[in-house]
């Protein structure tokens, strides 16, 4: 059986940087020839970024992608790596109809020798690629030293028949998935569970690259695959880092002379089989365990938000409480505490452990730390301005929000909003206030997880002899903004572990009232919630971006009317007598 070397480069690109981007696929490119690849992949869009949204709907990004990829072709010829064949995603546009398409480019001898459009748009979740691009109908079959070799993009992986049956039917050796594939927890196992299934249903190894790197609210974190068509695992990468996934592989030879079936496309790159060779062993590494994972997908995704959008440092309002000390501490880990400032604004409501906790954050984790006391700025707009009770309290959240903006603004800092996703599902945090900030690392973390997260992270810097980053108080008391004397966050909110899991069913499972009753949750504590979620939305509407790790996020996942009157039926539906429509609209029945 013919041999192939398969390098599956899991790079990091940004949305709109071409040149960056090329030029970051010429050196994976060199990388991989240096390393005896006969076949390089890149990920879905590697040319332009992932996802581009509507700039693909701009006829000037079109063509400046199609440059792109001409010029990269050249490129890796004039670097000496024309021999080598690379597929890369990039943004073409339908010949007949003049609309973009999401494709892969076959490179080969300085030329684009082939181009695949992606069959399946996704048009759910995050994606909206139904409403950009126009599909494609035709599979791509490239003879690489002679083995077949079937392109196909993500979603198209994820749907029944379509590329993976047609790849089937071609007769391909090998079908090669470019994937944009973002991150949420849990979901390796799934991806496993999909490339093994669909390598079976193709009678052929798949091997699959994924993007890695943050932008904006999605994390994509690499775990690039090579399966087998009986499900074994032949090599897979690291998660969360660029890597090179190099793989040997034992293919069947092409049997037919290249030529035309319906909706195949066949083209030639090389025909010559590769002379043998010893093959090396592939590295087959395991996915992180739940929570490292997370933490790792908050680090990037925070990193690359600083990186890409050209700022060096961040600004975080360290209360003393738990989530602010998490983001203070995940902040550390992406920029380095160099890079970070902590500002601790006490109010005369503030109690002197959380000022000591803020300062001793400070101390371990090693970033900058300031004081500036907010008492005399609320006194003193209280004095003009009279607001008593909950506008009061508000007032000094928003006195904090306005001076950490400020010296946001004249020092050249991002600023960390710290709030978690339970209290924006309920709108238990202060706009203009606490919700301030360009970039939201806990906006999908419920408050239960922020606790996990900090214990994990602690218990990881005493395994490597370090000192753990968040002060043990800061962990264990109960979480308050402390507005007023002794205030609790569980004045007002059921306790957290209760509030989250009523959070999960109806923010991410979309359960109605009757599903929830069903599952034992209490009638009125269901309706206090659901009622605050709802209310909650044009808070939630003018949050700052944060890194998507659930099934279904805040923002491009969760899309909700803020006009709404829409409530949750009190009764269970079970229970609600039939009702049918008449023909002049009016209600019958009930």
């Amino acid at each position: 059986m013919p041999q192939l070397r398969v390098a599956m480069a899991q790079i990091d690109t940004t949305v709109g940087d071409l040149d960056g981007n090329v030029a970051a696929v010429r050196e994976w490119t060199a990388r991989a020839a240096r390393d005896g690849a006969h076949l390089v992949l890149f990920p879905e869009t590697a040319v332009t970024g992932y996802p581009v949204e509507d700039l693909a709907l701009r006829p000037s990004f079109v063509a400046a992608s199609r440059r792109a990829v001409g010029r990269l072709a050249a490129e890796i010829a004039d670097d000496g790596h024309g021999d080598v064949a690379v597929v890369v995603g990039y943004v073409d546009h339908h010949e007949g109809r003049g609309r973009p398409q999401n494709c892969a480019a076959v490179l080969h001898g300085g030329r684009v020798v082939g181009r695949y459009a992606k069959h399946h748009l996704p048009n759910y979740g995050v994606f909206d690629e139904y409403r950009i691009f126009t599909p494609g109908d035709d599979l791509l079959v490239a003879r690489v030293r002679g083995v077949d070799v079937a392109v196909a993009i993500c979603e198209d992986l994820w749907q029944d028949g379509g590329p993976v049956q047609m790849a089937d039917d071609a007769g391909a050796g090998l079908l090669a998935v470019l994937n944009g594939s973002p991150y949420e927890r849990n979901k390796d196992d799934v991806r496993l569970e999909l490339v093994a299934r669909r390598a079976a249903e193709a009678g052929c190894p798949i091997a699959y690259v994924n993007a890695v790197g943050g932008q904006d609210e999605l994390v994509f974190d690499g775990d690039s695959l090579v399966v087998a068509a009986d499900g074994t695992v032949l090599a897979r990468g690291p998660q969360f880092r660029e890597s090179l996934v190099v793989t040997d592989l034992d293919l069947p030879a092409a049997v037919t002379t290249p030529g035309w079936e319906e909706r195949i496309a066949r083209v030639t790159v090389s025909e010559e089989p590769v002379p043998a060779y010893e093959p090396r062993a592939s590295e087959v590494l395991e996915p992180l365990p739940d929570v490292a994972d997370v933490h790792a997908a908050i680090v990037l995704g925070l990193r690359d938000y600083v990186r890409k959008n050209g700022f060096r440092s961040v600004i975080v309002a360290v209360s003393g409480g738990i989530d602010s000390a998490l983001v203070a501490s995940l902040a550390c880990d992406a920029i380095g505490a160099e890079n970070v400032v902590g500002i601790s604004l006490p109010s005369g409501y503030s109690s002197q452990h959380s000022r000591d906790d803020a300062r001793e954050l400070a101390e371990r984790c090693g970033f900058e730390y300031r004081q500036y006391a907010i008492a005399p700025m609320v006194e003193a707009f209280l004095a003009t301005v009279p607001l008593q009770g909950v506008a009061e309290e508000n007032l000094q959240a928003r006195v904090r929000g306005t001076t950490i903006m400020g010296l946001a603004n004249q020092e050249g800092h991002l600023t960390l909003a710290t709030s978690n996703k339970s209290e924006l599902a309920v709108g238990y945090s202060t706009l203009y206030g606490d919700s301030v900030g360009g970039y939201a690392p806990l906006k999908d973390v419920p408050k239960t997880l922020v606790w996990e997260l900090s214990r994990w992270r602690n218990a990881e810097a005493a395994a490597r002899g370090e000192k753990p980053p968040i002060p043990e108080n800061t962990i264990t008391k109960p979480p308050s903004a402390e507005l007023r004397p002794g205030q609790t966050d569980q004045d007002s909110l059921p306790p957290y572990d209760v509030l989250d899991a009523v959070l999960e069913d109806y923010v991410e499972g979309d359960k109605g009232r009757a599903d929830m009753l069903a599952a034992g949750f209490d009638g009125a504590l269901v309706d206090s919630i659901v009622t605050l979620v709802d209310r909650a939305e044009w808070k939630r509407r003018q949050f700052a971006p944060g890194p998507k790790i659930s099934l279904k996020a805040f923002g491009r996942d969760r899309r909700l009317p803020i006009t709404n009157r829409w409530r949750e039926p009190q009764a269970p539906a079970s229970l609600t007598p039939p009702v049918d429509v008449k023909t002049d609209g009016t209600v019958a029945g009930g």
